[in-house]
């Protein structure tokens, strides 16, 4: 039987006629962020095409930081990004690299070029700089420092390492062709002078180099074969090839660029981002409301929900928008086998069976997941007194309302079948008790096929139940009014993305629960022990996503 041909996406195309023409001889990607933020769910399709490509073409995935900007850079991030990456399963092995293990090399680079003619110092002004590069439709005019000597070049650049010259004053920049169409052409700065202190170089250097130098350099270094990026790279791409170039490295790397994930009504600007935090709007980088990678490990989400979410969106060149209820449907896909079915009230009612014994106790038999039976069984404890959802009740109900109401009978999940006779309100009017009776010919797996009913709602033991807190989430942005402000670019916060639960009863079978293990709680969704506020004794639910969605996959 013929194979099911497999449609290779664009970048997979490149690759294999660069490999059947000999470019290379083998595949090496790499994954390069700046660590000056934490990494969000777009960065995941990065590290996921990267680190797959690698794995698809038997090659090398490198774990590279781009740390050429001390200004913005925290060993913090460092730290987090290793950690998402790692959770993601991409796995750099020995290959872990700094940009910065590289700044030697890097001036040496940037020596050769003076030497070659194709790097002068300039003393311009970065307002005067702005005023001599002109414009999309104006070609640029050559700065007055632009025909120095090589040797003053080179005299005036070892000033700017040896600590000589102030910020600002002076910087680095390769002579290209300040009338070319591509602005990035045009004689672009390749170092400043920043005397600032590095988290990984400490003090040795008071100059560094811009990203679009570094980057290429980083990547001829490591003999990387395809550097892939996103199209806002697109039109760096003929700098990035001058620069490995004119720095004569053998076989140099090739760019690719693909189109970059985005979510609808979403905050990924780590500058917005800094902002909620540093407002106490959110708990951190890590709130389960962002979608920073971070946040959403805990909030919840598996590596495998992300993984399906990336390849749904594809690769391709074309810029479009993803709705968040993707990402939602990916995980509700992938942990209904996965997790057990736990019952959990979370706005706790009394129901007393008055006909049931007092000091009684039943284990009833459940099953923790009817679509998957390798994950068992449990015993759940029955008895006179439990609590049941306040949604579940209703003094005067509309029609077609099949829950608890007075005369009605109902099934209580697993158990019996109830009949509502009467209930108590306290001095406001809240009812705070609902009295029932229980018929014990009806207990669910016995056959009993007498009458049906045409409720069920579900309970836990009031003196065996375990009390958490539950917190549930909407969007931290007012979707109605969009993510930005049009006047101000501001954030349109969503006053009501966070609502915490404190009195929520859960079955006495969550004991032992640690961060990140996720349940479905039956009716309500999935849930997570949150990872930074719980304890043992008491316990921390974030809810990860509803349990119905209207989002369909497209055909």
């Amino acid at each position: 039987m013929a194979s099911e041909m497999v449609s290779k996406n664009f970048i997979e195309q490149e690759i294999d006629k660069d490999l059947k023409e000999g470019v290379y001889d083998n595949v090496c990607t790499r994954f390069p962020p700046e660590p000056n933020g934490y990494l969000h769910i777009g960065h995941a399709k990065a590290i996921l095409l990267n680190y797959g490509l690698a794995q698809e073409y038997n090659g090398t995935f490198h774990m590279r930081f781009d740390d050429t900007n001390p200004t913005k850079e925290k060993v913090e991030f460092v730290d987090s990004i290793k950690a998402d990456i790692e959770w993601l399963g991409a796995d750099w092995g020995d290959n872990l690299f700094f940009a910065s293990d590289y700044f030697d090399m890097m001036y040496e680079c940037a020596i050769k070029l003076i030497k070659k003619g194709k790097a002068y110092v300039c003393d311009l002004t970065p307002e005067q700089m702005r005023e001599y590069r002109g414009t999309l439709t104006e070609p640029g005019k050559n700065s007055p420092y632009r025909d120095r000597t090589v040797e003053e070049n080179l005299e005036l650049f070892e000033g700017m390492r040896a600590g000589a010259v102030v910020d600002g004053a002076r910087v680095l920049r390769a002579k290209i062709d300040m009338a070319s169409p591509n602005i990035n052409m045009r004689d672009p700065i390749i170092y400043r002078v920043a005397h600032m202190t590095h988290h990984n170089t400490g003090d040795k250097w008071c100059i560094y180099p811009m990203y679009d130098f570094a980057h290429p350099i980083e990547d001829a270094i490591e003999k990387i074969t395809h550097s892939i990026c996103t199209l806002e790279f697109e039109d760096h791409r003929p700098l990035y090839d001058w620069v490995v170039k004119e720095c004569e490295f053998e076989n140099p790397p090739r760019q690719i660029e693909f189109s970059k994930l985005y979510l609808t009504n979403v905050v990924t600007g780590k500058r917005y981002i800094k902002k909620l935090v540093e407002d106490h709007i959110v708990d951190g980088w890590d709130d389960p409301r962002l979608v920073s990678i971070a946040a959403l490990r805990r909030r919840g989400f598996t590596p495998e929900s992300i993984k399906m979410f990336v390849d749904l969106c594809g690769v391709s060149k074309a810029q479009s928008s993803v709705d968040y209820a993707m990402l939602e449907y990916c995980i509700r896909e992938d942990l209904k086998m996965k997790k057990p079915r736990m019952m959990a009230v979370l706005d706790p009612i009394k129901l007393i069976i008055d006909n049931y014994p007092e000091d009684q106790v039943e284990y009833l038999d459940v099953t923790n997941n009817v679509e998957n039976e390798e994950l068992g069984a449990r015993k759940v404890p029955f008895c006179r007194e439990l609590y049941i959802e306040r949604t579940d009740f209703m003094e005067e109900p509309p029609k077609k309302y099949f829950r608890l109401f007075p005369g009605n009978e109902v099934r209580l999940m697993h158990a019996y079948f109830v009949t509502c006779n009467s209930f108590v309100k306290d001095e406001n009017g809240n009812v705070t008790e609902i009295h029932c009776t229980y018929d014990p010919e009806t207990k669910q797996g016995t056959g009993f096929t007498g009458r049906k009913v045409k409720g069920t709602i579900h309970w836990v033991p009031a003196p065996m139940a375990t009390k958490a807190e539950v917190r549930l989430y909407e969007n931290i942005v007012d979707e109605e009014k969009g993510v930005y402000n049009e006047e101000d670019g501001s954030l349109n916060v969503n006053p009501n993305s966070l609502t915490v639960l404190k009195e929520c009863y859960l079955e006495p079978n969550f004991e032992g629960a640690k961060a990140y293990d996720s349940f479905q709680f039956v009716r309500q969704g999935y849930f997570c022990v949150d990872a930074k506020d719980s304890r043992e004794d008491a316990l921390v639910f974030n809810r990860i996503v509803s349990m119905k969605s209207s989002f369909k996959l497209p055909k």
